[in-house]
């Protein structure tokens, strides 16, 4: 597989040898302006970027210096100037217009120098282009490196975006944070979680939080005394909408870095900042808190180690397939609020019961009785996210106008053709981080014993990670697993005895194989 990030890096260093840190640009002899203070509150970055590895040309004429006007008139909080010529198509005179640009409108943001960075000399160099920021990538720095590399950032008074996706890199990240200690510069690092793999250009929206989890627990995990604070955790591309703006800013991180959606429509960005903040703002005053999707990160670092997929069970709807369900080490119960299904669970009693798993309300319209019972249930943290299950795609767009896109929840789409992939892209346009893909058998919605096709499951896990319902019982489960390792498991009827009620030997074997 073409590992592009490779390839950036080893074109970087033939330039470097052939025409210095500076690229053959002229660099002032000193910097000018004063140093801005780099997200010192919640708040985007939005990006000046013509083109892109993965999406080739994306603004060709794009004028920096306007286009960062209109960033700052838009309100953002910061400016991220990409300065790589090879694939980006940026310069370092990119990076002195902005840094002119924010000097002459009174400094109201700070200019990120965002780029392949791998030696020191090029952080001096971004400081006297007029760089408050600069990106530094954990994964192609060896600890020393970038050690040596945040020191000379911390001495010339400028932060580091470090750039994070894995564990060694969170590892890193908190050898810097000791040396950001010992050097008084705790408010100089900010830590980004990147959606997009660098090597391969996928995007999976989940990382930043599956990545932010995994710092929140080590930072628990340290005695008070020599535990950072206020480390500052942002998320890094992949916003394709306004809507995925906002549910970002739901999940709790203190910045977004916006790149491509901004830079296609400079003249929207306002709207991109405003649905950030409108997130940041919910989520810390809503009394429901949005942590199912954190839970599920959490959850997903410890299968991850043993190479197990996430169990959900759904069609609950008694006490005794809860509690046994509950014994086996279910991730997900699942309960449907559907009064033509046999498996609806509109008046169970168990809700009241306390589970290690997550309870899940599954739902097929937004406009019943069933779906604000289920509302209900949330608010009284009973259950801890919605389903939506088969809806079209008026229903999916209708969905999120409607004041409950902020509920913690997730859809479901019934797949029989290549024409209802449409409503994955369409789901992944609006930020959703993870969509469970069903069979679709007539007008039935779940429950159907009927497994998708093997080629489009192949095209689901192409577009995203697959979580998988539909057919799946303890004799194809093995099978499912090897071919497709999906990272969640959604069984329902291949694990009954009669509909609605779950045969326990069926579920004993299904655990066992998993």
């Amino acid at each position: 597989m073409r590992n592009i990030l490779k390839e950036i890096c080893d074109r970087r260093l033939q330039d470097i040898e052939k025409l210095g840190y500076s690229y053959g640009h002229e660099i002032p002899a000193e910097r000018t302006r004063p140093v801005v203070p780099f997200l010192p509150k919640p708040g985007t970055i939005l990006e000046v970027k013509r083109a892109s590895p993965s999406k080739g040309d994306i603004a060709p004429g794009l004028d920096s210096a306007a286009t960062a006007k209109s960033y700052i008139e838009a309100g953002t909080s910061a400016i991220s100037v990409l300065t790589e010529e090879n694939y980006f198509k940026g310069t370092l005179d990119d990076l002195k217009k902005v840094a002119s640009l924010a000097d002459s409108l009174g400094n109201k943001v700070a200019v990120l120098r965002k780029d392949f960075l791998l030696e020191p000399e090029e952080i001096e160099i971004a400081y006297r282009c007029g760089a408050d920021a600069v990106l530094l990538i954990a994964r192609i720095l060896d600890t020393p490196k970038l050690l040596q590399m945040a020191a000379k950032a911390f001495t010339l008074g400028i932060s580091i975006l470090l750039e994070l996706r894995d564990e060694e890199a969170v590892e890193k990240a908190f050898e810097v944070l000791k040396l950001a200690g010992k050097m008084n510069s705790f408010d100089k690092v900010v830590l980004g979680v990147n959606a997009r793999d660098l090597k391969t250009f996928t995007i999976d929206m989940l990382i930043p939080l599956k990545i932010k989890s995994m710092i929140e627990k080590k930072l628990e995990a340290l005695p008070e005394n020599e535990r950072p604070q206020n480390v500052r955790v942002i998320s890094e591309s992949g916003i394709l909408s306004v809507q995925a703006s906002e549910f970002t800013g739901n999940l709790g991180f203190d910045g977004i870095l916006m790149g491509e959606a901004v830079a296609r429509d400079p003249v929207n960005a306002g709207n991109y900042v405003r649905a950030f903040l409108k997130g940041a703002e919910t989520k810390r005053n809503e009394t429901i808190k949005f942590d199912f999707w954190k839970k599920v990160s959490v959850s997903l670092n410890e299968k991850e180690k043993s190479g197990k997929p996430l169990v959900k069970i759904c069609g609950i709807t008694n006490d005794a397939d809860l509690e046994k369900c509950e014994e086996l080490g279910a991730d997900l119960l699942g309960f449907i609020f559907w009064n033509k299904s046999p498996r609806n669970a509109y008046n169970l009693e168990a809700f009241e019961k306390e589970t290690k798993a997550l309870k899940v309300g599954v739902v097929v319209d937004f406009v019943t009785e069933e779906f604000q019972k289920a509302v209900l249930l949330l608010k009284d943290k009973k259950i801890d996210a919605i389903q939506l299950h088969g809806f079209s795609k008026e229903n999916i767009e209708g969905f999120f106008r409607t004041e409950y896109k902020n509920l913690p929840h997730y859809f479901a789409v019934n797949v029989s053709s290549k024409e209802d992939l449409e409503k994955i892209e369409l789901l992944q346009r609006y930020g959703e981080p993870r969509i469970l893909v069903d069979a679709k058998v007539g007008d039935a919605i779940g429950g159907t014993g009927t497994s998708i096709s093997e080629e489009l499951v192949n095209e689901v896990s192409r577009m995203t990670k697959l979580w998988l319902a539909g057919g799946l019982n303890p004799e194809n489960a093995g099978d499912i697993l090897n071919e497709f390792t999906p990272e969640l498991m959604d069984a329902s009827s291949g694990l009954e005895a009669s509909k609605g009620v779950k045969d326990h030997a069926k579920l004993n074997a299904y655990f066992t194989v998993i």
